[in-house]
């Protein structure tokens, strides 16, 4: 989920009916249970609920705001969740390391509904779609306030342009960062070629007086306020956005963008297979994706969920559902110990520069 680079895990109570707690592999294997590690507010609590009141399952539910986070915690033990929702690069990180199991997809027949296309996508880091399956999706754009700024936004190079200095926000994420950078420059946002990252990280550079802030979830609240003019954000936040404030609009510039997906898999070490497949299965069904989706705005590759939208302009919305064949698309792939060293090592030079 694309809303979520802070650095802190939240970990709220929903209801006492529902178990928020850490999943430690001392309970991991207790009857009727079902330990979930998702993003913070990715679900509709009602679907844990539900699923709880149709399974007799107990679901232990907590909540990262980072893959890294999330990748550190299985590292630690694999059998601590049963079902995990990690994005694109980080389920080939994962599949790499063989820290997640092989579907049965005969235990989760629902898995028809999610489109084709969604799987295509996912070949390029689950090339034989063996681990996983796709809950949310989405681009990454640049929203702008049509009362604020006067020029066409169609390309990555507006973030450049000194006369928005002081109303730009960019994403506080390396992959994100970079991905501007090196698609603005006709370069693949997966590349290890150190001479294009070096450019890109000059550009970074040579853009920071023009930023306002580097932020997360801020972006979207900062753009509803009007307090900056053009800012990187989600599609899925885009949606939520111009719900909020009308001047607002969203555009997947030319040059092309980062088409991600987060996923549900099942760890190597989970003690409860047969629980996950039924919470992969209810993930799956028609209602309940629509249902999450109506809560998170994040798109779903849920085609059954998609065609029972009532919302006429979500349903149609190119922002929510646009033909990824007609753009200029990538998913993020694991870029391995060096590569994420080489960009973290540039990254560094990019924030520490006055």
């Amino acid at each position: 989920m694309k809303k979520r680079l802070l650095s802190v895990v939240l970990a709220v109570a929903m209801t006492a009916g529902l178990l928020i707690g850490c999943g430690s592999s001392s309970s991991a294997g207790s009857n009727g249970k079902l330990y979930v590690y998702n993003w913070g507010e990715y679900i509709d609590e009602d679907v844990i609920r539900q699923f709880e009141e149709e399974t007799g399952i107990k679901v232990v539910y907590d909540m990262f705001e980072t893959n890294e986070i999330m990748y550190a915690k299985l590292a630690q033990d694999t059998s601590a969740y049963d079902v995990v929702c990690p994005s694109d690069y980080m389920i080939q990180k994962l599949r790499e390391n063989d820290m997640i199991q092989p579907l049965n997809f005969d235990n989760i027949p629902n898995a028809k509904n999610i489109g084709q296309q969604y799987f295509e996508t996912s070949k390029s880091f689950d090339p034989e779609n063996k681990y996983s399956i796709p809950y949310c999706w989405g681009t990454v754009g640049i929203l702008y306030n049509k009362t604020m700024v006067d020029d066409v936004v169609d390309s990555w190079n507006i973030l450049w342009d000194e006369k928005y200095s002081g109303q730009i926000l960019m994403q506080d994420s390396v992959r994100d960062a970079y991905m501007v950078a090196l698609i603005k420059n006709g370069y693949s946002q997966n590349t290890k070629n150190a001479s294009e990252i070096e450019k890109a990280t000059a550009d970074l550079i040579a853009q920071k007086p023009l930023v306002q802030a580097y932020v997360i979830d801020q972006v979207r609240d900062k753009m509803i306020g009007e307090e900056a003019a053009l800012g990187v954000i989600y599609s899925g936040e885009a949606i939520y956005t111009a719900r909020e404030n009308p001047d607002l609009e969203y555009v997947v510039p030319k040059e092309g963008t980062n088409v991600w997906i987060d996923s549900w898999v099942i760890t190597k070490g989970s003690k409860n297979v047969e629980n996950a497949e039924k919470w992969i299965d209810f993930m799956c069904r028609g209602d309940i994706a629509l249902k999450n989706f109506e809560y998170i705005t994040y798109s779903t590759p849920n085609t059954e969920a998609q065609k029972n939208i009532e919302d006429e302009d979500i349903k149609n919305s190119k922002v929510a559902f646009p033909d990824l064949s007609t753009m200029k698309v990538e998913a993020y792939q694991y870029l391995g110990e060096d590569g994420d060293k080489l960009y973290a090592d540039e990254w560094m030079k990019v924030k520490s520069a006055n």
